[in-house]
């Protein structure tokens, strides 16, 4: 604007007096143009995600997402795969044993609540090694239902011949009742050694990419019909049980085009 008024008065105005009117129309109509110019710019944003699939309802936030430099995601469903895979049933010192999963396919077998993807997982894994007949041979007695304060589930079955309470949950949470531990049948107490050991596992695995579940047991349980959550202790520590949730191959470019961006991605998770 500023040589367009400037040319237009220099023909009737002497110079100074014409460059200073340009100068101050320019100065006038300044902060009047800004909401135009921005509201324009933003919009041609707009329709440049909309071709990229990327619908804006607000054109503001078109301006706060350039202006990221920290992004917080989801790990589950976002950055993998949402399909978790039992990749491991480990005892306490870390060795493949199968009956970890037998204990873990009971639980996830015979529990009524809304079974979760670990569970679906547990089920999946325990019918490929051909385990079905276990559950054919157990009666479920009672359950003590999974909640968020004690982060685990209770299953009690019965065989015929003896009873149990199987029980699966956070390593944390199944290290705070249990009193002893089951290595190859043989039981020993839980000494701050075997506890710290466990807890390296555990750490290990996580430090994998895994996420981790403890399987615990316990068998003086005999003409007991109904369970509760005071029954949860005295238990015996068997073993753990990791799975996968694959990332999506998609996960590794996503991050590293952020980054090279200059923004640093969080994920949230529990």
């Amino acid at each position: 604007m500023l040589p367009l008024v400037f040319i237009l008065n220099v023909w009737k105005h002497d110079l100074i007096l014409s460059f200073a009117f340009a100068v101050a129309i320019a100065i006038g109509i300044t902060p009047l143009l800004l909401p135009v110019i921005l509201s324009s710019s933003l919009s041609k944003g707009a329709v440049n995600m909309s071709k990229k699939k990327t619908i804006v309802k607000s054109l503001d936030s078109i301006q706060t997402f350039g202006a990221m430099n920290i992004l917080c995601t989801d790990k589950t469903g976002t950055l993998t795969e949402d399909k978790i895979v039992l990749e491991k049933y480990l005892d306490i010192k870390g060795d493949k044993d199968t009956r970890i999963l037998k204990h873990a396919f009971l639980n996830s077998y015979f529990q009524t609540g809304l079974k979760s993807n670990i569970d679906e997982a547990v089920i999946n894994r325990a019918l490929d090694k051909g385990m079905k007949y276990i559950a054919d041979k157990y009666r479920k007695i009672d359950e003590i239902p999974f909640d968020f304060n004690r982060r685990r589930l209770s299953i009690a079955v019965t065989d015929g011949n003896k009873e149990q309470l199987i029980t699966k949950g956070a390593v944390e949470e199944i290290l705070k009742i249990c009193t002893m531990v089951d290595y190859k049948g043989e039981l020993s107490p839980i000494s701050d050694e075997i506890t710290q050991n466990i807890l390296n596992i555990s750490k290990k695995l996580n430090e994998n990419g895994m996420r981790v579940v403890a399987v615990c047991q316990k068998n003086d349980i005999k003409d007991k019909t109904n369970f509760s959550v005071s029954d949860e202790n005295n238990m015996i520590l068997l073993g753990f049980i990791g799975f996968l949730d694959p990332p999506k191959e998609s996960a590794y470019n996503s991050i590293k085009r952020l980054n090279d961006a200059g923004i640093r991605v969080i994920v949230l998770t529990r």
